[in-house]
C-alpha cells in the first residue's frame, strides 16, 4: 500500500515548524516546541494515535505561547490532510463506541477524575465544536493556578487554539467535550488522549471500502 506520509515546512514572522507526520506509524515522537507540556501533549498523541510525528517549532514564545501551538495545529493538520490524499478506503468516522458499529466515531476517555469525548469526521468540512469547558475558561482561574504550574499556565483557551487549527487545516468536524473533571493536567491530557483515539479510528483502513471513497458524494 502507498505510505501515507506527508512532511510540512512553515515559515512565517511568527514561527518556523518542521513536521513530519507517518499515518501507519508505531507511536514514536520527537517534538521540540520550547513549551514543554505540550510536547508532552503532542508526545502522548502520536503515541494513543499510533502515528509517527516529528515535529520542530521556534515560535515567538517571549511574546506568548499562542502562535506556536496554533501554528503547530495548523501544520499538524495539514500534514493529514495530505497524508490521507482522497481518502480512498478509511473509515472516516472511526470505529467508535459500539463495537458493532463501525461508523460511530466516538471515542471516551477517562483521566483520573475526567472524562473526555471526541468525536471527529475526516468529510472535508472544517468545524470545531467545544463544550464543556466553560467553567474553566482561563479568565475564572485564580491567580496562583496560572503560575503552580506549566498545565495551568498552557491553559484551556491555547488548547481550543489548537484543536480549531487542526480542524481548519485538515478539513475536519471536530467535535470535543469534556464532560466532567476539573484539574488542568488531567482536563487537557484527557481530551488530547480521546482526540488521538477517535483520529487513530478514522484514519484506519477499512479492508470493505478498498478503491472506495466513504462518501456517496464521490469524494471528500
Amino acid at each position: 500500500m502507498k505510505p501515507r506520509q506527508a512532511r510540512v515546512r512553515r515559515e512565517t514572522r511568527e514561527t518556523r515548524i518542521l513536521l513530519s507526520l507517518n499515518v501507519d506509524g508505531r507511536g514514536r515522537a520527537r517534538v521540540e516546541t520550547g513549551i514543554p507540556f505540550f510536547d508532552h501533549m503532542l508526545e502522548l498523541f502520536a503515541r494513543h494515535a499510533v502515528v509517527d510525528l516529528t515535529l520542530r517549532c521556534r515560535g515567538d514564545l517571549e511574546v506568548d505561547a499562542h502562535h506556536t501551538v496554533e501554528d503547530c495545529g495548523l501544520a499538524l493538520g495539514q500534514a493529514f490532510r495530505e497524508a490521507l490524499g482522497d481518502k480512498t478506503g478509511i473509515r472516516r468516522y472511526g470505529t467508535g463506541f459500539d463495537p458493532r458499529n463501525p461508523f460511530t466515531g466516538e471515542a471516551y476517555v477517562p483521566m483520573d477524575e475526567c472524562l473526555a469525548r471526541c468525536v471527529v469526521d475526516f468529510g472535508g468540512r472544517p468545524y470545531l465544536v467545544w463544550r464543556g469547558l466553560n467553567d474553566l475558561a482561563y479568565a475564572r482561574l485564580p491567580a496562583e493556578w496560572k503560575q503552580q504550574d506549566g498545565a495551568c499556565a498552557f491553559r484551556f483557551g491555547l488548547a481550543r487554539e489548537f484543536f480549531q487549527a487542526f480542524a481548519n487545516e485538515a478539513r475536519c468536524n471536530l467535535h470535543l467535550e469534556l464532560l466532567y473533571g476539573d484539574e488542568p493536567h488531567h482536563v487537557v491530557e484527557a481530551l488530547f488522549k480521546a482526540f488521538a483515539r477517535a483520529v487513530d479510528q478514522a484514519c484506519q483502513r477499512d479492508p470493505r471500502l478498498e478503491g472506495i471513497v466513504p462518501s456517496t458524494k464521490g469524494r471528500l
